[in-house]
């Protein structure tokens, strides 16, 4: 992967000057962070401020659209992204129990990521599965219907070392 001298890839610069020829470029902003997230798993600061230099949008609002989408990430993501989600069906069906279990399992809370780097534990307010509640999302891999019992068997298929006892 090329990079510039600021260090984003050139191919997210040439989108970003593709972009800068269009009417309303500004209107972009959210597609090229997409793509700067996509690409490292987060947005640095150093990523928003070249994207402001080079659209020649103010930094507070590369920054304000960024903070406004719970999508976007300022930290780095764990190798394995686990999402649980805690809408109402997940919630009323043990997700709650799930996240605990999780929690557990990772010693990490939500919103954190693993000391090694290979997980990260978000929650969601709603995946769209009802049907199939509760439901934890590893990396892009849905689970259905999970209960407590099922995260160490889950986690374990995702790389995490099974411990003895």
């Amino acid at each position: 992967m090329k990079t510039t001298e600021k260090g984003l890839p050139e191919d997210i610069v040439a989108y970003m000057a593709e972009c800068c020829k269009l009417d309303r470029s500004e209107s972009y902003l959210i597609a090229v962070l997409q793509r700067i997230q996509n690409r490292f798993g987060y947005l640095s600061r150093e990523s928003m401020d070249e994207v402001s230099q080079r659209m020649q949008i103010p930094a507070a609002r590369v920054t304000g659209v960024a903070t406004f989408y719970h999508f976007f990430s300022f930290k780095p993501k764990g190798e394995h992204r686990v999402t649980i989600c805690m809408g109402t069906a997940c919630f009323v069906r043990g997700a709650g129990k799930v996240l605990d279990r999780l929690k557990e399992l990772l010693g990490i809370a939500e919103g954190e990521t693993t000391k090694d780097g290979k997980f990260s534990l978000d929650t969601a307010r709603c995946l769209g599965a009802c049907a199939l509640s509760p439901v934890l999302v590893v990396d892009e891999r849905v689970y259905g219907n999970v209960k407590p019992e099922d995260v160490l068997r889950i986690l374990t298929d995702h790389g995490l070392p099974k411990k003895d006892g």
